[in-house]
């Protein structure tokens, strides 16, 4: 590209990358990758860093997404492989189906292309992905979110830099937007300049999607109204940026002192204001990688969890995970598929249908994928007589309730609801632990161990060890 609006954006640029060298690649060089839709954005984004790889020797690649949402989609991939391969550029593509989903089609579609960005960056080694975004697009994802209702978080807009994990799919690779202090009428100049051919994607003018209303809709108005309100937006963004690491900062305090192994201490927690407990839920969730938790469902794990009598056993569902209470210590607990072999215990016909009967015949462990996990028969000194153990029709399930068991001869027989309480095993992994019965008596319960009744010492016993896999 030449030209004075071709070299200016050219070398604001490359300015943006090469300040990402010390923070984020101080031993080597990055392999850099652009994501390559076609349209004018990416295109002038390609050139940029074309030019870029060429002056500092760097390996280049252009990756495109192929969403079939559009019977233009072919030409699209053909026009993105041609301009690649101009400017000596690596090109890969993937197709991607998208569904509708619960957020809608934007959403969805947008999940699946920076997946398949991800994986096309892993195959090919880039650890430097570049996207397209500009100064208009910030304004339009800041006004977007406030009509939405988000907080700090969503009106900081987007990030220069970061890496998106739960997005791309590697924990190692940064992605880029060199282009985000950069107005698009910048980018226009710069394709007429320079003689760039781009794609329009049909769909950019079809109003039924909020971010096209926005545009072709509100922002003319607004910007009739108030002249360069973009810039004006996006400063207000950084500024909004600025607060949030400062919540964030917070937040990750509040959290340490509030951690107790992988549950927060409610005690600790409820002399916090309420301010600062919602922005500590936040930045939990966020750390373990959740989608981050609505207003009305911290309202809600405030009412019933943080407030709830001492023995009850409050739930909280989260699309990713639940929010439950054990012994003053709040749980984010993912969610687990039931099992086959789970059922109502008030349903007699659905109990004789899933106890599983079996025998056993020697081996050092028996898989049970409807009670999600695996017996093992481990020799020890102290178990069951391994001849009698396989004289045994052995059956296991889960419990039906007043089941119990005598862990020691010094110690009584217990129910295994008391025998879980003491051991301080929280209600919600109850449900999956299996137990083992002869048809008679109960011989082992997973999570607390073998009946003493059967059970005693020396050489040739077994001891039964459960190992949950799902």
């Amino acid at each position: 590209m030449s030209g004075p609006a071709a070299a200016k954006l050219a070398a604001s640029f490359a300015h943006a990358l090469d300040a990402l060298r010390d923070p984020y690649f101080p031993a080597s060089p990055p392999r850099i990758a652009v994501a390559l839709s076609g349209g004018l954005d990416s295109m002038v984004l390609l050139q940029l860093a074309a030019g870029y790889a060429r002056a500092r020797g760097l390996a280049l690649f252009a990756f495109h997404v192929h969403h079939g949402l559009s019977p233009n989609a072919d030409a699209w991939g053909a026009h993105c492989a041609a301009a690649a391969l101009a400017c000596g550029a690596g090109f890969d593509q993937r197709a991607v189906t998208v569904d509708k989903g619960r957020n809608g089609i934007e959403a969805a579609a947008r999940k699946l292309r920076y997946a398949a960005l991800g994986e096309m960056c892993r195959l090919h080694g880039a650890d430097l992905l570049l996207t397209a975004h500009h100064l208009d697009d910030q304004a339009e994802t800041v006004l977007l979110q406030l009509l939405r209702g988000s907080g700090a978080a969503g009106l900081s807009g987007m990030d220069a830099v970061n890496r998106a994990p739960g997005l791309l799919g590697d924990a190692q690779l940064v992605m880029a937007r060199p282009l985000l202090a950069q107005a698009r009428a910048a980018l226009e100049a710069v394709a007429s300049e320079a003689g760039i051919d781009w794609v329009e994607d049909e769909s950019n003018s079809d109003t039924r999607y909020a971010r096209n209303a926005l545009r072709h809709e509100v922002m003319p108005v607004l910007a009739r109204a108030f002249p360069g309100f973009e810039q004006r937006i996006v400063r207000s963004s950084v500024h909004v940026q600025s607060a949030q690491r400062l919540l964030d900062e917070l937040a990750a305090q509040d959290l340490a002192a509030c951690l107790d192994g992988d549950g927060v201490d409610l005690a600790r927690l409820r002399v916090l204001s309420i301010d600062r407990v919602n922005n500590l839920l936040r930045h939990w969730f966020a750390v373990r990688g959740l989608a981050m938790p609505s207003t009305a469902l911290l309202a809600e794990v405030v009412a019933q969890v943080l407030t709830a009598r001492e023995d009850a056993q409050p739930l909280v569902a989260h699309p990713d995970c639940e929010v439950r209470r054990h012994r003053d210590r709040l749980y984010l607990v993912p969610r687990r598929a039931e099992l086959a072999g789970m059922r109502d215990p008030d349903d007699i016909g659905v109990i004789e249908k899933y106890a599983q009967a079996f025998r056993w015949n020697g081996e050092g462990s028996i898989d049970f994928p409807d009670y999600g996990g695996t017996l093992y028969f481990d020799a020890a000194q102290h178990g069951f007589d391994a001849d009698w153990l396989r004289a045994q029709a052995l059956e296991i399930d889960f419990r039906k309730g007043g089941e119990r068991l005598k862990l020691a001869a010094n110690r009584p027989r217990r129910s295994l609801k008391q025998l879980f309480q003491a051991s301080g095993v929280p209600a919600w992994e109850r449900s999956r632990l299996p137990i083992v019965g002869n048809g008679l008596a109960l011989l082992f319960a997973a999570g607390l161990g073998m009946d003493c009744q059967h059970t005693g010492d020396g050489a040739g016993r077994i001891a039964l060890r459960w190992q949950a896999t799902s």
